[in-house]
């Protein structure tokens, strides 16, 4: 994890995965008998961190207990969508062959529902059942060779891809092609929601939430100053912060296509897929911060925004009145964009 201090600020800038980071005090607390509690480790691949107060008087929230509830919280959602245990129940229904169902959990289930209405929106493009097409290029948990395949191969595995071959029927999902799903692009979002929830449950009103870059604020921090993210530049050398936003009960995530990609005949392919074409996307869009009350939806949304590309993402944002941050390639170098909603929901400032 990097970090850095934020020049003429007296925060502490912590580095993340995919274009958020997280500004936090570095002082635990103000005099006031308030504390900031934080703790964190791995999941999902990545990392997740915590950051709560606990109020003087506070004895319901006990740091173990906390930290005790986030775990359970992971290792249960690890156990239902991972797509790198073969004994997760979504690996498990990615196994089986088409014409086939599988008895799946409340929470995959939503998840599914939640693919589909993304997929209609984006006419397609975005899907939750690109996973094929990811191992086919060398980006999924089984892809051998980051490469472009040939034109048959591409073909063959189109034939395996689309939210219309699964249904869900009752607490069944069900597909009449051999599809896998990959949750991906929401499961972090959904994990960052369903831990916000506890910490409300438990009395906890005043927290950062954050798993593999996917992160909900809510509350002030100790000292009475707003929880503070910063937006990277599409750098993969270093982490530079763009924008600096105030966050209080939204989710963020940011998606982009400059820290997995491979290169080819001078060609940069990324990892982020347009189901229609079976390809990484090749447009100049670099990176897509979303601002949503749901950090599922903010999460489904940044992959959807991306894939999309400057226009259409563009256009999509304004018609459902979507906080979008926008970083496009132009000639000289980044050009910046922002939706009316973000500059409404964001308190933003350079």
């Amino acid at each position: 994890m990097a970090v850095a201090v934020l020049q003429g600020d007296e925060d502490l800038l912590t580095g993340r995965c995919r274009g958020l980071v997280v500004l936090a005090a570095v002082l635990s607390g103000c005099g006031n008998g308030d504390s900031l509690e934080s703790f964190g480790g791995a999941t999902m691949g990545s990392t997740y961190s915590i950051k709560y107060v606990r109020h003087a008087g506070q004895v319901d929230a006990a740091r173990v207990r906390v930290r005790s509830e986030v775990e359970g919280i992971l290792a249960e959602i690890e156990r239902q969508m991972s797509t790198y245990r073969s004994d997760s129940d979504i690996e498990r229904f990615n196994a089986l062959p088409a014409n086939t169902c599988q008895r799946m959990p409340a929470p995959v289930l939503e998840l599914v529902r939640v693919g589909e209405q993304l997929s209609e929106q984006s006419e397609g493009s975005y899907d939750l059942t690109v996973e094929p097409l990811l191992n086919l290029w060398g980006f999924g948990p089984q892809g051998r060779e980051e490469k472009v395949p040939s034109a048959a191969a591409l073909a063959e595995v189109l034939q395996r891809v689309g939210h219309k071959h699964l249904r869900i029927d009752g607490e069944q999902l069900c597909k009449d092609a051999a599809v896998e799903v990959d949750f991906n692009s929401i499961a972090a979002g959904y994990a960052v929601d369903t831990i916000a929830a506890r910490l409300d449950a438990m009395g906890i009103h005043d927290y950062l939430a954050e798993a593999t870059g996917e992160l909900k604020a809510k509350g002030k921090k100790p000292d009475g100053s707003p929880w503070r993210i910063a937006l990277e530049a599409p750098r993969d050398d270093q982490q530079v912060a763009e924008r600096i936003i105030n966050v209080d009960g939204y989710g963020v995530s940011t998606s982009g296509d400059y820290r997995n990609y491979f290169l080819q005949d001078g060609r940069r392919y990324s990892h982020t897929f347009d189901a229609r074409s079976g390809a990484p996307v090749l447009h100049d869009l670099a990176s897509v911060t979303v601002i949503h009350p749901s950090a599922l939806m903010a999460d489904g949304l940044s992959t959807l925004l991306l894939i999309l590309g400057p226009e259409r993402a563009w256009a999509y944002a304004e018609k459902h009145d979507i906080g979008a941050f926008f970083v496009i390639r132009a000639d000289t170098g980044f050009v910046i964009r922002t939706s009316k909603a973000f500059d409404r929901l964001s308190g933003a400032k350079n």
